[in-house]
């Protein structure tokens, strides 16, 4: 079983900054995309970056296109996304994902293990 584990999230000021780590661990397969997604309460859960198991292929939203950005760490098993210039409308719970196949995606339902969840509150 593939586990998934995020970090880094808090409270934070309009403008300010936050690194969420993703840290994955089990019986790994070989290669895997990893993505994020976030959720308000109320709201479907919507994508914000995925990234290629090679990290040449990264798509973000466009919500967040310019202010984060997100990187892998094979070797350590570790994805991030580093989100800078927050603000209120980025408060969600965020979610770190991978499927069994090297490719990014946006799509929610081709991802196959998924994380717990980390807040993040941004206050204005």
């Amino acid at each position: 079983q593939v586990q998934l584990v995020e970090s880094g999230g808090g409270l934070v000021q309009a403008g300010g900054s936050l690194r969420l780590s993703c840290a994955v661990s089990g019986r790994t397969f070989n290669s895997y995309a990893m993505g994020w997604f976030r959720q308000v309460p109320g709201k479907e859960r919507e994508f914000v970056a995925a990234i290629s198991w090679t990290a040449r292929t990264i798509v973000y939203a466009d919500s967040v296109k310019g202010r984060f950005t997100i990187s892998r760490d094979n070797a350590k098993k570790v994805g991030s996304l580093q989100m800078n210039s927050l603000k209120p409308e980025d408060t969600a719970v965020y979610y770190c994902a991978a499927r069994k196949n090297v490719v990014a995606v946006s799509t929610e339902r081709f991802y196959d293990y998924w994380g717990q969840g980390t807040q993040v509150t941004v206050s204005s």
